[in-house]
């Protein structure tokens, strides 16, 4: 089945914080120590047969792009290659050299996803979970495959 990439409507913004709140634990995103509220930001969705499939947030600051959030709801179906191509697009049309990102040290799966679609690692942000645990409290200790939660991988490709 196909699906489309394009940006929320004003039907979907309730649709779009349950997806956040649901794979997030709130519409609070901590990176680099700073609290987001995903719901108000940019985004793309995927949908499928009038369905979200798929949700992107990002924001664009200073030349950059920050990818915020990125889930696909179903796997294997190049729903989160489509996103991140819809969010690299984006950021280069509005002059960004770089799109990049946070995860967590225990999320193998996404730091192999990210690497195979030409993102590299930059960072190593020591204890940043840690600390953001005072923003958001709610911040697993132990992650995917049982690892303790303590580190924000950093993560970037160059554009242009």
């Amino acid at each position: 089945m196909s699906f489309v990439v394009r940006e929320p409507l004003e039907e979907d913004r309730a649709s779009v914080e349950r997806h956040l709140s649901h794979s997030w634990g709130s519409t609070t995103v901590v990176s680099r120590g700073t609290a987001h509220d995903a719901s108000v930001l940019p985004a793309l969705v995927a949908v499928q047969d009038g369905e979200i499939v798929g949700l992107a947030t990002f924001r664009v600051a200073d030349g950059e792009c920050e990818l915020v959030t990125l889930d696909a709801f179903r796997e294997g179906q190049g729903i989160g290659s489509a996103l991140l191509a819809g969010v690299s697009e984006h950021a280069g049309r509005h002059g960004c050299e770089r799109l990049w990102l946070i995860t967590t040290n225990d999320n193998l799966n996404a730091i192999r996803f990210y690497q195979r679609r030409g993102m590299r690692l930059v960072a190593v942000h020591r204890g940043a979970v840690d600390e953001a645990r005072q923003i958001k409290p709610s911040i697993p200790l132990i992650g995917e495959h049982g690892i303790p939660i303590h580190d924000e991988v950093e993560l970037e490709l160059r554009l242009g």
